[in-house]
């Protein structure tokens, strides 16, 4: 037990999956990876299969060494796939939900997870429910929301000023019933777990109500939430989810490489070391709401923040198109992340040659990432600082991830592992190195005398 009385308290936080362990996603916005019409969606059509396109890159997710999917919104929604309308429909732009068993089928088939993303936090403005709620206050429906009645008219509270996003009350037991019919219905469907949207706008203690009655069905679910900032610890202790995004992380990283101040990334990277311990974070250097890392600290940089990404601890996410080098601002605008949304070739022959060494890159480090399984829950210590240089130690805190691999199977996509402790003991460790000096942009992983990774 911790001796510090704000420390969170572990009992309460859930244990993550074993198969997280070697988790490495690729995070995919399906609505634009097949190119489905976001803001022209024509209403009542009958449902287009696209999303099965999804089938014919599982082979190019699994060449390049990652084993789970995570999906943006794929629930009925008016426009972005965030603004909800059903939540146990399938977008019609993207297929059925005979079409999204297929892709989850056939993810299985190759030892992928596959994980959703759960918009709990609001639901779409069109939505049929809040109709009905607005229109009958006795229904079910209207236990789901937090009206107020202002000269005949009802309103409730919207997300961060977008009146099409309307939140649901989180203090009501019929939300809890709701989202806890939602998770499950998913979850017996086939999928692995869940990415929980904009958790940072739910009191935690929500799913402190939520989770357990999940998890009572399905013990074996990933649930961790979307979460800018805040109390990281204190969240995933009070909620009872099994990790939250470090956006810290993603900030420091991408930032210390543009302003070449490594002196960013290492007060950040101790921090990280008091979060894994408590919870492994989710940790990623692009998503679907932000600008790309290529098009933040260029090509050559971005190996560089992969190289952070794969050797520190965390469940890394992928984002699509970040291994091939996609480019792409996000802007605050309608259509603003269209770039950073793109629509991806029909299958991965088509790709352009142009991100081939990016690519390269990333198939290295995630293999440096499955041969020491360990760096899942690593801890880093810096050896040497300058503005533009950052020599680090990663060493392995877990002694049943160090050796052979043990706990690997095949549905978590790794195979064997090297890493042992050596014969004194010790727990064994890499020296990773990043150097932006004199116009550079290099980064060496050595384990020992051995170069397990280098780039110049």
């Amino acid at each position: 037990m911790s001796t510090n009385p704000n420390a969170p308290d572990k009992t309460l936080a859930a244990t993550a999956p074993e198969w997280t362990k070697w988790a490495i996603g690729w995070h995919v916005y399906p609505l634009g990876f097949v190119g489905a019409p976001i803001r022209e969606k024509n209403r009542g059509a009958a449902p287009v299969n696209r999303i099965r396109k999804l089938i014919d890159w599982l082979p190019y997710v699994q060449e390049l060494g990652l084993n789970v999917l995570q999906l943006a919104p794929v629930f009925e929604s008016t426009s972005h796939g965030y603004d909800t309308e059903d939540y146990y429909r399938i977008d019609s732009r993207l297929g059925t939900e005979e079409d999204m068993k297929a892709v989850i089928d056939a993810a299985h088939e190759h030892g992928i997870k596959v994980l959703f993303d759960g918009v709990f936090n609001h639901i779409g403005s069109e939505a049929p429910a809040l109709k009905t709620a607005k229109e009958n206050p006795d229904s079910e429906e209207a236990q789901l929301f937090a009206f107020t009645h202002s000269n005949g008219d009802m309103t409730a509270p919207v997300f961060e000023g977008h009146e099409s996003l309307v939140e649901f009350d989180h203090t009501s037991d019929a939300t809890a019933d709701f989202v806890v019919d939602v998770m499950n219905y998913w979850l017996a469907r086939g999928i692995d777990g869940w990415r929980l949207d904009a958790a940072y706008a739910v009191d935690p203690q929500f799913w402190r109500k939520v989770l357990p009655r999940v998890r009572a069905e399905h013990p074996h679910a990933y649930i961790y939430g979307e979460v800018i900032h805040g109390d990281y610890a204190e969240i995933v202790s009070v909620s009872g989810m099994d990790s939250v995004t470090e956006y810290e992380l993603w900030k420091a990283t991408w930032s210390a490489l543009k302003e070449e101040n490594f002196f960013e990334l290492d007060w950040t990277l101790k921090r990280h070391n008091t979060f894994a311990e408590s919870f492994v974070p989710v940790t990623f250097v692009g998503n679907h709401d932000v600008s790309r890392i290529a098009t933040q600290v260029g090509p050559d940089k971005a190996v560089l923040a992969a190289t952070v990404l794969f050797t520190v601890a965390g469940v890394p996410l992928v984002y699509y198109g970040d291994e091939q080098g996609y480019t792409g601002t996000k802007e605050e605008r309608i259509g603003g992340d269209d770039q950073v949304r793109p629509v991806f070739p029909d299958s991965p022959e088509e790709l352009s040659t142009l991100g081939e060494d990016l690519y390269r890159a990333y198939q290295q480090l995630v293999a440096v990432r499955r041969r020491f399984p360990w760096l899942h829950s690593a801890c880093v210590e810096t050896n040497e600082l300058r503005n533009g240089f950052l020599r680090y130690r990663v060493t392995a805190t877990d002694a049943a991830l160090v050796g052979g691999g043990a706990g690997v199977s095949k549905d978590a996509g790794a195979s064997g592992a090297s890493g042992a402790s050596d014969t004194s003991g010790e727990m064994p460790s890499l020296i990773v190195e990043l150097n932006l000096e004199n116009g550079a942009a290099s980064a060496v992983i050595r384990d020992g005398d051995h170069v397990e990774f280098e780039f110049s």
